[in-house]
């Protein structure tokens, strides 16, 4: 992340102290956002260990592999042991069942520093998932573990895999009218390992992409990037979840730090295909 982003990303009233973290515990570490956190961390030369639900029987041999099953409940007090930090990235319908599970074990281990990202919109939107999200961050709040939470708008992987849905079709629709501000997920894991580095500073501000676009114009990237061609037809879609879309409840225009653009992103991604 560039220093633009890093200086756009730091509220003046956030704790700017550094503590020591050396032992890292990545819930998630698999996924989108996870790998990228991990290897963050280990260009910090901090010692990760991610807690999965299946063996690994590949990755970095610098990472330490722990099994568990966090909506389970299980492998969550050997996962913790020796831990000093836990990003908590981890990330499905049963958010809050797993976030008891995870909290519970790390009041019964050293009290971690819990550092968990959610969604810009989890308080205004009401989509199930964003409700889930919602639960977790107050599950945190309540927990009286150290913490910090940071929302970010959806990441360009999100926005390109729902375009690249939709264009199986051969018109393709969109929800309208709405618009999404896409953000590099990269840039997202370079700022949590910048909060797990700092002191507890409870909600953190919003990180949201360099742009706010409409669903018209991320199809018109996609299809441009993909080399393919289809009729758009925008639809507008029924219930109070779409209705939050379209007021603009998942954006942050006040928080647009991201630096990387949908088109950026396009560029790369089918470039190396």
């Amino acid at each position: 992340m560039g220093d633009a982003c890093r200086a756009r990303c730091q509220d003046a009233s956030e704790p700017k102290g550094a503590t020591d973290i050396e032992h890292v515990l990545v819930t998630g570490g698999t996924g989108t956002l996870g790998r990228e956190v991990v290897d963050n961390l280990l260009v910090g030369g901090i010692t990760v260990r991610v807690l999965s639900r299946r063996p690994q029987l590949s990755g970095s041999p610098e990472v330490e592999w722990t099994i568990g099953d966090l909506r389970k409940g299980e492998g969550i007090d050997e996962a913790l042991q020796g831990i000093d930090t836990v990003i908590h990235c981890a990330s499905r319908f049963s958010d809050a069942t797993s976030a008891r599970h995870l909290l519970r074990g790390a009041t019964n281990a050293k009290r971690p520093f819990i550092v968990y990202i959610s969604i810009v919109g989890v308080d205004r939107v009401p989509l199930r998932y964003y409700r889930s999200k919602l639960e977790v961050e107050r599950l945190i709040e309540r927990s009286e573990l150290p913490w910090t939470t940071l929302r970010s708008t959806q990441f360009h992987n999100l926005i390109a895999g729902a375009c690249r849905t939709l264009a199986r079709s051969p018109v393709m629709f969109l929800p309208a009218p709405t618009s999404f501000q896409p953000i590099d997920v990269k840039e997202v894991a370079t700022r949590l390992v910048e909060l797990a580095s700092a002191a507890p500073a409870e909600r953190v501000p919003d990180m949201g992409g360099p742009e706010i676009l409409g669903t018209g114009e991320l199809a018109a990237s996609y299809l441009d990037a993909a080399g393919l061609r289809r009729p758009v037809v925008p639809v507008r879609l029924p219930g109070k979840a779409f209705a939050g879309f379209r007021e603009g409840g998942h954006l942050a225009p006040e928080h647009a730090v991201g630096t990387v653009t949908f088109e950026e992103f396009l560029a790369e991604r089918f470039a190396t295909r």
